[in-house]
């Protein structure tokens, strides 16, 4: 019997920790780094970022992509055969670390440091009042692995918290809201707002003017979810304006931004680039070992993604 082949395409240095669970945890399969020529074009399987260019012509034998990460909207899903399964990375260490970044924010928010790091880089001393968290609502995007444990992190500090998705969801002890017919109610109620939603053609640019306006005046915002999500534009305005009191971003349309990127330099703007959450590569070997091996004995793939909905 021919030994299964999966072909690696990302980051060499992860690579190495990939090769040795392979070898250590899966002798029955075979890791082998992507070349255009030779047997990793012949693979079935293919675990990469970034596959390569017109991927069905590169790989003809393909049957299932494992993103390396969590999101799939720059995969061209689209252009691949409906018999090509596209697979998100869901890991319990990158699903920890969004955690801890949407908790850093949300307090970062709560206790008003965009506003404290403008008055000290002015040299003034400007205390405000502290608002109890009970009286902070905190609103998450996205109730998908990530938003569901960030939602009940987030509750452990004594905020409100509610939830808003595509379709309805049910979490206990935290108040959940769907569809475009909710979203008014949802964001009527919030007064930080996560964003941890995939970037689908329905979601793209929904951080925007009108959404800001139906936010409570003096909302902070968190996007960790995409770029695509937020129209920038609007953001400085809303801010500018006095709509939002400050925002923490972990993503941008264009990355890396242009060093005089303007929301790199307003003062109530707390930005990281691209860190809140990356997948760990032993986990993530773990997570395709198990998906190569369900799918060897026929049966369904975990975490695949769902091509009508785009995650």
């Amino acid at each position: 019997m021919t030994t299964p082949l999966i072909a690696y395409k990302s980051d060499p240095v992860r690579g190495a920790v990939w090769h040795d669970i392979f070898a250590r945890e899966a002798p029955d399969l075979r890791l082998v780094d992507w070349t255009p020529e030779g047997e990793a074009a012949q693979a079935p399987y293919l675990v990469a970022w970034t596959p390569p260019p017109d991927l069905a012509r590169a790989m003809p034998r393909l049957e299932a992509l494992f993103c390396i990460g969590a999101g799939i909207d720059h995969l061209p899903v689209h252009d691949l055969p409906h018999t090509v399964q596209v697979v998100r990375m869901v890991d319990p260490n990158l699903t920890a670390s969004m955690v801890e970044y949407v908790v850093m924010a949300v307090l970062a928010l709560h206790r008003d440091l965009p506003f404290y790091r403008t008055e000290q880089a002015a040299g003034r001393w400007t205390p405000k009042p502290v608002r109890p968290a009970a009286d902070r609502r905190v609103g998450i995007m996205g109730l998908g692995v990530l938003g569901q444990a960030a939602a009940r992190a987030v509750t452990g500090f004594g905020f409100p918290v509610r939830g808003w998705s595509a379709s309805p969801k049910t979490l206990d002890g935290i108040e959940t809201f769907a569809g475009e017919d909710q979203l008014g109610a949802f964001l009527s109620g919030t007064d930080i707002l996560v964003c941890l939603l995939p970037l689908t053609p329905a979601t793209r640019g929904l951080l925007n003017r009108d959404l800001f306006a139906r936010l409570p005046a003096g909302a902070g915002l968190v996007n960790a979810g995409r770029g695509g999500h937020l129209e920038e534009g609007d953001l400085l305005a809303a801010l500018d304006g006095g709509r939002l009191s400050g925002a923490v971003l972990d993503v941008l349309a264009t990355e890396p931004p242009a060093a005089d990127h303007p929301l790199l330099a307003h003062p109530l703007i707390m930005a990281t680039p691209h860190v809140a959450s990356a997948t760990q590569p032993a986990g993530a070997a773990r997570q395709v070992i198990r998906g190569v091996r369900a799918h060897l004995r026929g049966e369904p793939i975990p975490h695949a993604v769902d091509r009508a909905h785009g995650y």
